[in-house]
Formats: C-alpha cells, sequence, structure tokens
C-alpha cells in the first residue's frame, strides 16, 4: 500500500507504522482506483454507550482515520467513504458520529460541509527545548533533562499560552447526528 502523506496537515507528527486495531467494534472502509489504495475511513464504534465517544447521547461512532492519497484528493473519494460509513453506521443503529481534528483550516471546512457541527475544542502545546520546557515541566530527577513535552490546555488564556509556546494547535470536536 502506498503511503499517505500527512505533512500538509497539522497532525504531521501523528504517524503510525502499523494500521490500529480497536478495542470495539469498527467499521473499516477503503477506496481503491487503478489497483491502489486512495482513501479509508476507520470508525471504532459502541455497543454501550459513552464507552467511545465523550460527546452527544447514545450510541455512536469515533472517526480515527480518514484519509485520501493527495494524489486522489478533490475528487469526492472522502465523502464517499463518509458516505458509505453514515449508512453502515445507521444499520448499526448508531444515531452519531465524532471527530476530533487539529486547526487545519481545509479540514475544519471539510467536516462542516460534511454535516457535522463543531462543538467543542481545546489546544495540543507541543514544547521543545529546554526553554519551552521550563515553562511547564520540571524533572525531580537531576539527571534527566526534558527534551520534548506534549500538553493539553484546556484553560481560557490561550493568547498567553500561544506567547509562551511556538506550536499551539486547536484541537476541535466535531459531531454528527445521524
Amino acid at each position: 500500500m502506498q503511503s499517505f502523506i500527512l505533512l500538509d496537515t497539522a497532525y504531521y507528527d501523528n504517524v503510525l507504522r502499523e494500521k490500529e486495531f480497536y478495542e470495539n467494534p469498527s467499521i473499516e472502509l477503503v477506496a481503491i482506483e487503478d489497483g491502489q489504495v486512495v482513501g479509508l475511513i476507520d470508525i471504532e464504534y459502541e455497543v454501550e454507550a459513552g464507552t467511545v465517544c465523550s460527546k452527544g447521547k447514545g450510541l455512536g461512532g469515533m472517526i480515527w482515520h480518514i484519509a485520501v492519497h493527495p494524489d486522489y484528493q478533490r475528487k469526492g473519494i472522502g465523502h464517499q467513504l463518509l458516505k458509505e460509513a453514515e449508512e453502515i453506521a445507521r444499520e448499526k443503529n448508531l444515531n452519531q458520529l465524532e471527530a476530533w481534528t487539529r486547526d487545519d483550516e481545509w479540514v475544519n471546512i471539510w467536516y462542516e460541509e460534511s454535516g457535522f457541527n463543531k462543538i467543542s475544542s481545546y489546544y495540543h502545546v507541543h514544547m521543545e527545548g529546554q526553554e519551552e520546557l521550563k515553562q511547564a515541566i520540571e524533572s525531580k530527577h537531576r539527571d534527566l533533562i526534558p527534551i520534548l513535552g506534549f500538553a493539553h490546555y484546556v484553560g481560557e488564556d490561550v493568547t498567553s499560552i500561544k506567547e509562551q509556546f511556538k506550536r499551539v494547535h486547536e484541537c476541535n470536536c466535531y459531531v454528527k447526528e445521524l
């Protein structure tokens, strides 16, 4: 299978070497064109409400991955995968889909155009180097020196966080009623 390039997204640092397997049942679809995988969607879904999704009521499905190979984007493949997954989700008696994404404008627009509503957000804070890390993390071990850090910021003063750290991304939650 050809690689899906994520370098043009805010998730470029969240690349997995192997396909994930889910604890709960899942809807896993691929789009094939010219004999190769060009798109995919993975949705882990609940058989008991509140075990996978954190928003909404009733049974839901979490979109963990949706991607289209860069050479095949803008052809409606993502929308087709989502539409097929929604049909299967309805057959499984799911009443909503939940998705989380960072602050890539084009991705957020895609979710909104696909009928999702943004319902909440918080911030991913990436810390690099001793100067940034000193502001947030302190080692109790004299010989242990933090080099990288990652944190969730859920407070109100986003401006000061963005001033302190170079890489801060808003992480948005979208929900679509089925």
